[in-house]
């Protein structure tokens, strides 16, 4: 008679444990779809910011631009190379550095 108490105590602690992980489980879960929209709102501003940043440099990588900053007087000793200073490479080569004896 004694083991039925016994057996009935440790089936409502099995239960309540397991209750008690589902909840907390349950509980993590929550947490994490209360953070989705926080994140959202952060992906966006990213986003935008980088669509921002594109444009700056487009707009400062532009041919007008470059033309108007090779007219201002501190990029006035900037000039063309000339063709034999000009090397081309086939794409995907990769030029071995010089040592410092072979200069």
């Amino acid at each position: 008679m004694n083991a039925i108490p016994l057996k009935i105590f440790f089936c409502i602690t099995f239960a309540a444990i397991v209750l008690y992980i589902y909840i907390d489980k349950q509980n993590d879960l929550t947490e994490l779809r209360l953070e989705i929209p926080a994140l959202e709102k952060e992906v966006k501003r990213l986003q935008e910011h980088n669509t921002k940043l594109k444009y700056e440099i487009n707009q400062f990588e532009s041919p007008i631009h470059l033309m108007e900053l090779a007219h201002k007087p501190e990029f006035g000793h900037l000039r063309y190379p000339y063709t034999d200073k000009i090397i081309t490479l086939p794409q995907g080569v990769i030029p071995e550095e010089q040592s410092a004896g072979s200069k």
